[in-house]
């Protein structure tokens, strides 16, 4: 945070509230409090992945914080690596997936796929998952993937609708990391960056139940007019395994808490503010558009 600031200068001032903001919501202040209760001893692993632009910073943090043997991985975005001493770091694309990402993915799958129910799963979320955490269905590619969330992206599309498809065209996805790692205990630590904090859409919920459809994601690529890759619309079309829904089985077990907020990091740049005798007007966090226009 800044240490010298005079109030009369907007630049110096404005610098003094975003550092507020970002500080209040760094993996370092929102994680320890939040870990959950270790495997008993010897009788079960700690097995930590995620996913996002703050997963290496929440990684290193649970390190820091953890008693106990732990391991796993995350996926970051290039130039968001923090050194960890056990659990390995990934840097891959963002926000349009590449080869990295969707190996990081598989390996992630690949490590809580045998977790058993004396095991701990560990997964950490933040914004930019939807991305880092890209395993594309049976039948669809990847060059697949990003023609598709790439006309989204230019169409305009909310971030929630955005995800509705990806969870659809995915093999990790809306849920579907959490019923692989099943019957482990499952516990997703979220950093949201989604107006409403809405777990299900912080990085497309791999952890967390669906209520979307198929048949929702079709919707969504009409409304934009969008004509999907002919393997991204047979998949869809087909709907031959839905994503898993509330209620699932495959998900008993599996608990998730958001442990910081937009709505955090903007009460923290207000207080910062009247600590200069500023009174602040906080507008929210679901103000969406294009920047330019919303300004």
């Amino acid at each position: 945070m800044s240490t010298s600031t005079d109030p009369a200068d907007p630049k110096s001032l404005l610098r003094a509230l975003f550092d507020a903001a970002v500080d209040a919501v760094r993996p370092e202040h929102c994680v320890p409090q939040h870990l959950p209760p270790p495997p008993a001893p010897r009788a079960g692993r700690t097995i930590v992945v995620g996913a996002g632009k703050a997963a290496a910073a929440m990684a290193r943090a649970v390190e820091d914080s953890w008693h106990g043997p732990l391991s796993g991985l995350v996926v970051t975005a290039y130039g968001h690596g923090v050194r960890c001493r056990r659990i390995e770091v990934i840097e891959a694309g963002h926000p349009l997936p590449d080869a990295a990402a969707a190996g990081a993915a598989e390996r992630i799958l690949d490590a809580v796929a045998g977790a058993g129910a004396d095991d701990v799963v560990m997964c950490l979320i933040s914004g930019g998952g939807s991305a880092l955490l890209t395993l594309p269905a049976p039948g669809i590619t990847l060059a697949d993937k990003r023609e598709t969330t790439g006309a989204l992206l230019l169409g305009g599309a909310a971030i929630s609708e955005i995800n509705c498809v990806r969870k659809h065209l995915s093999a990790i996805k809306g849920g579907r990391l959490a019923a692989a790692a099943h019957p482990a205990r499952v516990h997703t630590l979220i950093i949201s960056d989604v107006p409403g904090d809405d777990a299900a859409t912080v990085a497309s919920g791999p952890t967390v139940a669906d209520a979307t459809s198929f048949a929702d994601a079709r919707a969504v690529l009409a409304k934009y007019g969008i004509e999907p890759p002919p393997a991204v619309a047979a998949h869809l079309a087909a709907a031959a395994v839905e994503t898993p829904k509330p209620g699932d089985q495959a998900l008993d077990g599996a608990s998730t808490t958001i442990i910081a907020r937009a709505p955090d990091a903007l009460q923290a740049a207000a207080r910062r503010a009247r600590g200069f005798g500023v009174e602040p007007v906080l507008l929210g966090d679901d103000i969406e558009g294009e920047g330019r226009d919303v300004a």
